[in-house]
């Protein structure tokens, strides 16, 4: 592949300490993994650096971005982002293995759908655990409202290793910060053991500002069996002042092969 662009950073395990023990190295070494996954929503993040660099403000609008994660990336390691033609877009880690490509388009606006479409329901208050009775087709997840402050901003951009200053500078969310809400609803909703994020496709539509309430309704599309693992697929509708600001389809072993 022809590169437009590269971009490199050393991942950074950003939920050491979160409920989801795939993120520790104990419980993904007894998975057969090296050690904790740095969360795919920040590989996600990692992924936005060059469509946002070469676009901007017009991609955090009304871009899109489907990304597909194949292999881990782990902690401490040097990961190096190549952009080809097309938008393709690659993630090797220090070995040169592929962990994660995706596609990004700038395109045109595309209308916001309507919030109508997702049932306005409340985060559950007592969680099920996850399963095909409380994934079926249909269910309709919710997520409390939570605020984007841009002073607290940099905390969660230097996590993810973000150094473009148009989200310091405008004040507004990076989109990897929106996204991680995709998981949020999913594991405010039902209890998980060890869980891992595939794949996102996710639609732009408005950007976040400073002070927005932000909230995520969601619809789970599909509950399958593959190779062992069992994987849920949501649609979910991302808000902040209740106006749509991206659509995601978002899909997750929620229990893999031997958990």
């Amino acid at each position: 592949m022809t590169h437009l662009a590269t971009y490199s950073l050393v991942a950074f395990n950003t939920a050491t300490a979160s409920a989801n023990k795939i993120h520790d190295d104990e419980v993904a070494q007894g998975l057969g993994f090296r050690g904790g996954l740095v969360p795919g929503v920040d590989v996600y993040a990692y992924l936005c650096h060059l469509p946002a660099a070469m676009w901007g403000h017009d991609w955090l609008r009304h871009g899109s971005m489907r990304a597909r994660f194949h292999r881990p990336v782990y902690d401490g390691h040097r990961v190096e982002i190549t952009l080809g033609p097309g938008g393709l877009l690659e993630l090797r880690d220090e070995d040169g293995d592929l962990c994660a490509e995706a596609t990004a388009t700038l395109g045109t606006p595309v209308a916001p759908p309507d919030p109508s479409d997702w049932p306005d329901v409340p985060q559950r208050a007592r969680r099920p655990p996850a399963s095909l009775e409380s994934l079926a087709p249909g269910t309709a997840l919710g997520l409390e409202p939570h605020g984007f402050h841009a002073a607290h901003a940099w905390e969660y951009l230097e996590a993810v290793r973000e150094h473009l200053p148009l989200y310091a500078e405008q004040g507004i969310a990076h989109p990897g910060w929106v996204l991680r809400d995709a998981n949020y609803v999913l594991s405010a909703n039902v209890v998980l053991g060890p869980w891992i994020h595939v794949e996102s496709v996710v639609q732009h539509h408005a950007l976040v500002h400073d002070g927005a309430v932000v909230s995520a309704r969601a619809i789970v599309t599909r509950e399958w069996e593959s190779k062992g693992h069992r994987l849920v697929e949501l649609d979910v509708l991302h808000l902040a002042d209740d106006r749509p600001v991206a659509r995601t389809t978002h899909t997750a072993i929620y229990q893999p092969r031997g958990a």
